[in-house]
């Protein structure tokens, strides 16, 4: 029997280790004969990794977050590289978490010549781009989750293939799921039950909580009979509890890896209030209207400020090539604009249909699953027989 793949795999935040998870058993599926070492987390650990050290230690956002940890994570940034070196993989897959994902690969191809795929291309369409030929110093191959990525990354002298993003191939909740929610939660038929995301990291929760409760209070004014449903990610279950223990509007807290739980909520939301991020496109899949609400760290929005190159930060609206998602972000953050727009969606939802109907499109509803089609286009990359 041949030796078998070694695959050395890093996530550093969730939305990383659920596509880490998924492209592992496209792995296994089209290779069995394989193996993993690296740092993820639950869903990655169901695949058969055990991580190197807790991936939570990683889930930070923005200069100003990560300057209090930098010695720590430049430590486990040298910890990972030593163990990615030590463990001789045939390929180093390093998903999404630039910031520490790409110091790990740097760090590697400056000792090894071993092939390095990253997976989630950094969006140098928003900010940055110069990014693009820093990153193909150290990185081979890029697998995109957005249709318009690829000519960025291969304009840099990198590999770069569109996979898909796995949210368009989710199996969403029927209407009797998401009726039976409703009466599970004793939330009447006809009242505006409106899906509240602010976040799954720390610091986000933090910043976006005094915003997200006053608008929804001032939602609720209007609409008596609203109700509020929050799935809360794991990274953040004490913080979010402890914090909406004091808001004047009560949401129901949800697990959000309870997954049937989670999209029978989003399938039974009227609308949603959403922090910036991927978030915004589990909503399309839903087909649940939007408004994207979302405030940085000072320093980390000044810095933004100066080197965004879009006029949206929504996926939604970049992927429909529309502006139909209404978004209130930095000094517009306020409960009064928020609570507003909230308002508007809510009287004509409608608005948004197309746009999210386009973007499921667009990124692969129908097609081969996403973790499937990454699979196939790291195995391609690599020139030991596998199989």
């Amino acid at each position: 029997m041949s030796d078998p793949l070694k695959v050395f795999i890093i996530a550093g935040e969730p939305s990383g280790d659920a596509l880490g998870g998924d492209v592992m058993a496209g792995l296994k599926e089209l290779c069995p004969n394989i193996t993993f070492q690296g740092i993820g987390g639950p869903n990655m650990q169901a695949q058969g990794l055990e991580s190197l050290f807790d991936m939570s230690e990683l889930s930070v956002m923005g200069l100003a977050e990560i300057l209090p940890k930098y010695r720590h994570l430049k430590r486990r940034i040298s910890q990972t590289a030593q163990a990615a070196i030590a463990a001789t993989p045939d390929v180093i897959l390093t998903i999404d978490s630039p910031d520490f994902c790409l110091r790990v690969a740097k760090l590697v191809k400056t000792q090894r010549d071993i092939r390095v795929v990253h997976y989630v291309a950094p969006s140098v369409w928003a900010w940055r781009p110069k990014r693009a030929q820093k990153m193909a110093r150290h990185v081979d191959q890029v697998l995109a989750l957005l249709p318009f990525e690829p000519p960025f990354m291969q304009a840099a002298g990198m590999q770069c293939s569109f996979v898909g993003h796995p949210v368009a191939n989710t199996a969403q909740a029927s209407r009797q799921d998401c009726a039976a929610f409703r009466m599970r939660h004793q939330i009447a038929e006809d009242a505006p039950l409106v899906m509240v995301l602010p976040g799954s990291r720390g610091g986000e929760v933090r910043r976006l909580s005094d915003v997200f409760e006053q608008a929804l209070a001032h939602f609720q004014q209007t609409h008596s009979n609203a109700r509020f449903v929050l799935p809360v990610a794991p990274s953040v279950r004490g913080l979010v509890t402890e914090l909406t223990a004091n808001w004047s509007v009560k949401p129901i807290l949800i697990d959000s890896a309870d997954q049937p739980e989670k999209l029978s909520a989003f399938g039974a939301a009227n609308i949603a209030l959403a922090a910036s991020g991927t978030v915004s496109l589990e909503l399309a899949a839903a087909q649940t209207p939007m408004v994207i609400a979302y405030k940085m760290n000072w320093l980390t929005a000044a810095i933004m400020r100066r080197l965004m190159r879009v006029d949206t930060v929504t996926l939604v609206n970049l992927v429909s090539e529309t502006r139909v998602v209404p978004e209130f972000l930095m000094e517009n953050c306020t409960a009064e604009a928020v609570a507003q727009g909230l308002s508007t969606l809510f009287a004509k939802p409608e608005t948004q249909s197309a746009a999210l109907d386009i973007t499921m499109d667009r990124l692969g509803r129908g097609q081969e699953r996403a973790g499937l089609r990454a699979a196939r286009a790291i195995l391609s990359g690599i020139t030991k027989p596998v199989g």
